[in-house]
């Protein structure tokens, strides 16, 4: 699985495709952010602008082999193992970035209320929410369900909208945790659990259908 995972991040970076998924994020977090604002409340933006970005981001990792090469790994590794791999490469870089924004809005946001240890946990694990939810809806947005690209990026922009202003949402749960806070940071614990639940589900479900439909 490691020399899968390494492969496929391989492919991501020397394609450079992940300039447009992290330069979108990058905007979205300096746009909705600023230095001294309540840090809760810039967790909760940089959480939010996550979720479009990492299913745009999984949606990359299972449709950017050539079919002839998708082809040879899924013979050399197994189909299953090889799309599953491409969800967890493509779900873990955008942890990555989530990560990195909540360290960095910790570091430059109002702390009054809280603390900085305590702001950074409900971050990370907001973040984590968000990407993993994210990572599902561009799990369900690609090959082997969607085909069409024109289909496929709505079924994303659509399913990334949902899963922001959708009751019961992992990501909107972990999101209002952080914006409505108005203490102390309440690590948004429940939200992630549910969000690693809904990622497992998704991963399951997509690796049935690429071993069956492809």
């Amino acid at each position: 699985m490691t020399a899968l995972l390494r492969y496929h991040s391989a492919l991501f970076l020397r394609s450079q495709r992940w300039l447009a998924p992290l330069l979108l994020y990058a905007a979205l977090v300096a746009v909705g952010v600023r230095p001294g604002d309540p840090v809760l409340g810039s967790l909760g933006i940089a959480a939010a602008g996550l979720v479009p970005v990492s299913a745009w981001t999984v949606r990359i990792f299972l449709t950017q082999e050539p079919a002839a090469a998708r082809a040879v790994v899924a013979a050399a590794a197994g189909r299953c193992r090889a799309h599953l791999a491409a969800l967890l490469a493509g779900a873990g870089w955008a942890v990555l970035a989530g990560a990195a924004a909540a360290c960095a809005v910790t570091a430059t946001g109002g702390l009054a209320g809280t603390s900085g240890p305590a702001a950074l946990l409900a971050g990370l694990l907001a973040t984590t929410a968000c990407a993993l939810t994210g990572g599902a809806v561009g799990a369900l947005a690609a090959r082997p369900f969607v085909r069409a690209p024109g289909w496929s990026v709505a079924a994303l922009l659509l399913g990334s909208l949902a899963a922001l202003v959708t009751t019961g949402s992992p990501a909107k749960h972990a999101v209002t945790a952080l914006v409505a806070d108005g203490g102390g940071a309440r690590p948004p614990w429940a939200a992630c659990t549910a969000a690693l639940l809904l990622a497992a589900v998704t991963a399951t479900a997509s690796r049935w259908a690429a071993a069956r439909l492809e």
